[in-house]
């Protein structure tokens, strides 16, 4: 399994190609590793886990989802493969501001946990590993943005509790305390 996981982390990071993080110079795969990993720590379902190294590829990159889907065909095989590009594809972000620029952010995020609201309990998986890794990175080097991303999260898991209970609760946590910490930062 991890020598797949390891192709599939491969072709992640050329579809990212020179993207950094937002933050840091860190090179972006550094992300959807360490959701996978987040993960990894609750199941070891490869689509999952492959969908969580991919979650980023269709909203950031030119690649798209038939270009995963016969990637991942050779190493998963056609059910996996199409189990994870599905996951990939719910957590696309489909109301962005290229394709809606007459919307605010609010309407947008809105419309996108409405969305993610129907999404499977596999994807809200990844989800919460998302946001558990966004959230600290953000609030510490932008608390400005931190203080309006942190209320989306908590808006969006109020609407997406059929994950992985336990990944939910940390997610539930970690958005709590980012709020105590920006809290404390403006006193």
């Amino acid at each position: 399994m991890e020598a797949v996981l390891e192709q599939i982390k491969n072709f992640a990071d050329r579809a990212h190609g020179d993207q950094t993080r937002k933050y840091t110079p860190d090179r972006y795969i550094v992300h959807p590793i360490r959701v996978m990993e987040i993960c990894q720590a609750y199941t070891n379902d490869l689509p999952i886990l492959a969908a969580a190294l991919l979650h980023d590829v269709l909203e950031d990159t030119p690649v798209r989802k038939e270009e995963i889907f016969n990637f991942l065909l050779g190493l998963l095989g056609n059910e996996q493969a199409e189990r994870a590009v599905k996951l990939v594809v719910e957590l696309t972000d489909v109301y962005v501001k290229d394709k809606y620029p007459q919307w605010n952010r609010r309407k947008r995020k809105t419309k996108e946990a409405a969305r993610i609201k129907v999404t499977s309990p596999d994807s809200q998986t990844i989800k919460y590993a998302d946001i558990i890794d966004n959230c600290k990175e953000i609030v510490e080097r932008d608390p400005d943005f931190g203080s309006v991303f942190i209320r989306e999260c908590r808006n969006l898991l109020k609407v997406i509790p059929d994950g992985n209970w336990q990944l939910y609760q940390i997610a539930r946590s970690t958005v709590d305390d980012c709020i105590k910490k920006l809290e404390e930062m403006k006193k």
